[in-house]
């Protein structure tokens, strides 16, 4: 009954975070300057979120992978512009933004 107890409080709490999660893409996307080449559902410069989520839904390593090109630039994926390094990004708000973009 204890164990049981402690799985139903971490659900509730990785729930919380998840939520959590989701209010803080938005905000961070905007603050950081995202949102002049993304959107959620449709193409500006860059692509959509939406679409984004969906070519990568199903790859184990796809946080990681975008993690680095955020932080990293790159290209060549989506079109010929490339994305510029977001270097001044934190680890933690790389990976909160990518969670959110995945979570479209």
């Amino acid at each position: 009954m204890k164990a049981l107890k402690v799985a139903l409080v971490a659900t509730g709490l990785l729930t919380l975070g998840t939520s959590a999660l989701a209010e803080d893409g938005p905000a961070l996307a905007k603050k950081s300057g995202c949102l002049s080449c993304h959107a959620v559902d449709h193409k500006i410069i860059g692509p959509a979120y939406k679409d984004v989520a969906k070519k990568y839904k199903g790859e184990a390593d796809a946080e990681t992978k975008l993690v680095a090109k955020v932080k990293k630039g790159g290209g060549g994926v989506w079109g010929a512009m490339p994305m510029p390094a977001q270097s001044q990004l934190s680890d933690a708000d790389a990976h909160a933004l990518v969670k959110w973009v995945l979570a479209q």
